[in-house]
């Protein structure tokens, strides 16, 4: 099954190899028929601490890091980012070199 892959604003990158990814999306109300924004925040793997506030990112799920971090950062600002242990849309390194 493949990945799932957010695209999203940096809100914060306070923390360490973590930042805080702004995701909207737009909802049709079930009654009113008009578009809303819904938006929903989330943690996301940044091994180099590339990122800083404002940044577009793309994010894409990947095995639990900890509690409440599942997404990696896979492109900052249209540029593809590495982490090493990491592949994009591809089991981790460490798996794929004990198959």
């Amino acid at each position: 099954m493949p990945k799932r892959v957010l695209t999203g604003r940096v809100v914060s990158d306070k923390m360490d190899k973590t930042v805080t990814v702004l995701v909207e999306r737009r909802v049709m109300h079930p009654l009113y028929k008009k578009f809303i924004r819904r938006s929903k925040k989330y943690a996301a793997h940044d091994d180099a601490n590339l990122c800083v506030e404002g940044d577009l990112v793309s994010i894409e799920e990947c095995r639990p890091i900890s509690k409440r971090k599942t997404w990696l950062v896979i492109e900052r600002n249209g540029a593809a980012v590495t982490t090493p242990g990491f592949t994009v849309g591809a089991a981790p390194v460490a798996a794929a070199a004990q198959a």
